[in-house]
């Protein structure tokens, strides 16, 4: 079978070596370029493109985030690859809407990344088990009811497309011009009527319903 290529994107050049060297190992993956941050990952893709690149989220010139905006919009069959040491819920969003098909640590284990890799080949898509029961549904299904049937309100919908920006509860409130604990209230009852149990699960589905343009 043929290898699948491989494109890494990391400053630090001996994490990036070491990464290389492991995802050679596996056999049936193979790194055919290497770069230390997203402008020369972009200006390298112009002469050879991999199949799946792994970017770290941290970079000088262009962060991981800054290239996979740049990737989604030149080059959307290449499947990325996050690597950074956060994971707040922010962050899923921000990655979500650039594109990013797969997020792991950067102290990943070789089992899990091969893992990693494994599925985005066979799924188009891989998130770390605190993410993947959410996140599988939001790439491969589809909700069988409209939102307009959920007889959400205006306030709802607004607070779902807030959700899925940058703003904190308490800057959404005063968006809305209502007071934070209306908020958490609108919120815990969307997380009802939506079967979501985080402000990921929000904008997972305000994204899937056109209510947000990723």
């Amino acid at each position: 079978m043929k290898k699948k290529s491989i494109g890494l994107a990391d400053d630090h050049k001996l994490l990036r070596s070491a990464l290389a060297s492991m995802i050679n190992s596996f056999g049936d993956y193979e790194v055919i370029l290497e770069a230390s941050n997203g402008i020369e990952l972009l200006d390298k893709l112009n002469a050879i493109k991999p199949h799946i690149i792994l970017l770290d989220f941290n970079m000088p010139e262009m962060n991981g985030l800054e290239a996979a905006v740049e990737l989604k919009v030149k080059h959307p069959d290449i499947h990325v690859l996050m690597l950074s040491m956060f994971d707040t819920e922010l962050m899923l969003i921000k990655l979500l809407q650039a594109g990013v098909k797969g997020f792991m640590k950067k102290d990943v284990h070789a089992n899990d990344l091969k893992q990693a890799l494994d599925s985005l080949v066979r799924d188009g898509y891989y998130y770390s088990p605190y993410t993947s029961s959410k996140l599988a549904g939001f790439f491969r299904d589809s909700y069988s009811t409209p939102i307009w049937d959920k007889i959400l309100s205006e306030q709802e919908i607004c607070l779902m497309k807030l959700s899925s920006t940058e703003l904190t509860y308490k800057e959404i409130a005063i968006k809305m011009g209502l007071n934070p604990r209306t908020i958490d209230s609108i919120r815990d009852g969307l997380f009802e009527k939506l079967d979501v149990k985080s402000r990921v699960g929000l904008a997972m589905y305000a994204i899937k319903h056109g209510l947000v343009t990723i």
